[in-house]
């Protein structure tokens, strides 16, 4: 078998699963995943120049809060632009090369966000648990000790990822069944057994995404075992409600698609929208519709801008 493949035409690229059949509906979709990227874009950046430029929110949470901004910005630039352009051409291929870069990055800002997720969950635990000790335990130097390991962890689980998909050979069907290149799919395309390959992949993600959703799970339900009076569960509810939210968001489609042996389902291709496109352009809403301090300090930023361009003009 190993001799039979090694004697075929490596796959010079891959092509791309439509997200709807007909051109009109391209057209569409093209133009409703255009407003969404460029929402993203622009609630993302607003929130870290946000961050960035006011005083008040020089605290460990808005500076977690500033990188995942980040991260869903990087997150939603690896696979959006291609998407877009797929759907005003008639071939939506992609280069082996191109493909294996998209993969890499896809689960080296994933898998930071997911560790990023949970460093924001402990920031929460220490602020309500031990009010006293948070600022001398969440320091700054910690915050940028644990974004950077985030980063790091993102990076070494993307690299096993990778590796393990490029050492498979493809040599025989090329069309991908997504709208952008992911393992589950990819290596569903290898031209030899990839069972093993799977069972360490689906350990690797799987393991990753479902201890980071536990220890999320464990960190807010201490925070509310702790808490006794029926008013400081409900305070505590409003501060992580947001966080929350978006951890649901984020963590529910990539514990179904990465957590599970890599069977090809026919909504695979909506959840992957759900968190790869929608979810990072949602965060900035959660966190700025109920959140009274980002709120007004993006008010802020607005008189701090008019302002100066009213100067500029004179």
């Amino acid at each position: 078998m190993e001799q039979l493949w090694r004697n075929q035409t490596p796959v010079g690229e891959f092509l791309l699963a439509a997200l709807s059949p007909t051109p009109q509906s391209q057209a569409t979709l093209f133009a409703v995943f255009l407003l969404v990227y460029i929402s993203t874009l622009v609630g993302n950046t607003l929130i870290m120049a946000t961050v960035s430029s006011d005083p008040h929110l020089r605290t460990p949470m808005y500076f977690l809060l500033g990188n995942l901004s980040f991260l869903d910005l990087c997150y939603s630039t690896v696979t959006a632009p291609k998407m877009l352009l797929d759907f005003l051409s008639e071939k939506r291929s992609i280069s082996y090369q191109a493909c294996m870069a998209q993969l890499f990055f896809l689960h080296f800002v994933g898998a930071a966000e997911m560790f990023l997720l949970t460093v924001m969950a402990y920031d929460r635990y220490v602020a309500i648990c031990k009010p006293l000790h948070y600022p001398s335990i969440m320091n700054r130097t910690l915050c940028s000790w644990l974004v950077a390991a985030s980063w790091a962890g993102g990076f070494i689980h993307s690299m096993v990822q990778t590796i393990l998909t490029m050492q498979l050979p493809f040599c025989g069907p090329n069309w991908v069944d997504n709208f952008f290149c992911d393992v589950p799919p990819v290596i569903k395309l290898a031209c030899t057994n990839t069972y093993v390959v799977e069972l360490l992949m689906v350990s690797n993600s799987g393991l990753i995404s479902t201890s980071c959703f536990v220890i999320l799970v464990a960190s807010y339900t201490t925070i509310l075992v702790r808490i006794r009076s029926p008013e400081g569960r409900r305070k505590a509810l409003s501060t992580c409600a947001s966080h929350l939210t978006v951890v649901t968001l984020f963590f529910g489609p990539c514990i179904f698609i990465y957590a599970r042996p890599f069977s090809i389902f026919s909504v695979d291709k909506l959840v992957s929208v759900l968190y790869n496109i929608i979810t990072p352009m949602l965060n900035p809403l959660i966190y700025t519709l109920r959140n009274k301090e980002v709120k007004s300090a993006m008010r802020r930023l607005r008189t701090r801008g008019i302002t100066s361009w009213g100067k500029v003009i004179v």
